[in-house]
């Protein structure tokens, strides 16, 4: 079986129960909490406000000794990966140079794209927070923009064209792709995942799956 077979095949598989997210992010929250005594953790979003769908990724933060903090950043893939195994765990350049601060993405194997981790790590107090090592995966281009895929599919499953076409016309650009749209939002997001391919081939899988997830969501 093919690696985009394989990939839709999981897709399929893979209903969006909130009710599935919901522990997800219950297990989560235990998890990270118990992983660093003294830390707390909160829901973010629209899962703590109450306004989410069946697309809804999930926002927590976990706010951390500033003695710790470092080690929280460094390890946090051992702590989530105590709850289910993980895809893959970015952490977002934008938030390197803030102070006791930083945002990483988690995505999980076996669960729906939507679904991804924002993880608002915090020290506290911020000023007393030790230093992270640099990321051991460089930041991917290609990656972030196949997150941008991912979210295209989703700002169109809720109706929300213009979200949409800012999102692929970002994604086409960080790949260095023409970011001229067509009326056939398919086709779109399909050329941003073959051109994500092309710039880092290390994205095939990634990309494999979130191509397989936009021809079952969009295609008519």
């Amino acid at each position: 079986m093919g690696v985009r077979r394989r990939a839709a095949r999981a897709q399929r598989m893979t209903a969006l129960d909130p009710a599935v997210r919901a522990a997800l992010a219950r297990d989560l929250l235990d998890a990270l909490a118990a992983y660093c005594p003294g830390s707390r953790t909160r829901l973010r979003g629209s899962l703590a406000s109450g306004t989410a769908d069946a697309y809804s990724d999930i926002d927590l933060e976990w706010t951390v000794p500033g003695d710790r903090f470092a080690h929280c950043v460094d390890t946090a893939a051992v702590a989530l990966g105590r709850v289910r195994p993980l895809a893959s765990l970015r952490v977002d350049p934008e938030s390197a140079a803030a102070m006791g601060e930083r945002l990483l993405f988690a995505a999980f194997r076996g669960l729906p794209l939507f679904w991804r981790l924002d993880l608002s790590v915090r020290a506290e107090p911020a000023g007393s927070a030790t230093v992270p090592a640099a990321p051991a995966t460089a930041w991917s281009p290609a990656a972030s923009a196949l997150a941008n895929a991912v979210a295209t599919v989703k700002m169109l499953r809720r109706g929300r064209p213009d979200a949409a076409r800012g999102l692929l016309t970002r994604g086409l650009a960080r790949v260095g792709a023409p970011d001229h749209l067509t009326d056939g939002a398919l086709a779109d997001v399909l050329r941003l995942t073959a051109a994500a391919v092309a710039y880092d081939p290390s994205q095939a899988d990634l990309a494999a799956a979130v191509s397989a997830l936009a021809e079952e969501r969009l295609r008519p």
